[in-house]
């Protein structure tokens, strides 16, 4: 009888020692691999081109899915039967004005939205995008974050609204950044800047020496 106790408690000791140094394995060795694995799939970069809206960019991949077009706009997703999927929202219009650059009006307007409107995690930038004057605007709405992208040319307007959805915040806005940063939009490059204009201090006059 004791002969079995001591093989039952033999046992025990070898399937948990197994289990422990499975358990750590998996914590020190598997896990990290498989997010860092899990990260870089997640923001690969895949070519998107849509010539009715005048665009092209690359899409990262845990962005990249299903393509469903709409009068003046496409929304991408990876549908997700278990939650609501991260998305990303292209429109386009034309401009009407035919310049290259928002109005200072407009961009304080945008400045200022989130303080008047008091909406959470609010974040306004003023940029670049590939040469086009850009405005990304990050929130809090609908219980996730929202960033919104305007890009303008001298012959449309082109919007993107990408939200990570109950995806990894992180990582999905992290994907959401670097996709619509890649983002170029058909039509005349704005002009180049003029110039510096660089003022010439007078020479300076030095006080004659005594003799």
């Amino acid at each position: 009888m004791e002969s079995r106790i001591q093989l039952v408690v033999g046992l025990l000791v070898v399937v948990l020692g197994g289990a422990i140094l499975g358990g750590e394995y998996f914590l020190v060795k598997w896990y990290p691999r498989h997010q860092q694995q899990v990260h870089e799939d997640t923001l690969k970069l895949l070519p998107y081109r849509n010539d009715a809206l005048g665009i092209e960019m690359e899409v990262a991949a845990g962005l990249y899915g299903k393509v469903e077009g709409f009068p003046g706009g496409v929304r991408i997703t990876r549908p997700e039967f278990w939650r609501i999927p991260a998305a990303l929202t292209i429109t386009a219009q034309p401009n009407p004005d035919g310049t290259f650059e928002f109005s200072p009006q407009i961009l304080a307007k945008w400045q200022t939205q989130g303080t008047y409107e008091d909406i959470p995690r609010y974040h306004f930038e003023h940029t670049k995008i590939n040469k086009r004057d850009a405005v990304l605007i990050w929130q809090y709405k609908d219980r996730a974050m929202l960033l919104t992208v305007r890009v303008i040319s001298s012959d449309r307007l082109v919007e993107l609204y990408c939200t990570p959805g109950r995806e990894d915040e992180a990582l999905f806005m992290q994907a959401c950044e670097s996709s619509v940063h890649t983002l170029k939009v058909a039509g005349p490059e704005p002009p180049a800047p003029p110039p510096p204009i660089l003022e010439l201090a007078p020479p300076v006059k030095r006080p004659k020496s005594g003799r």
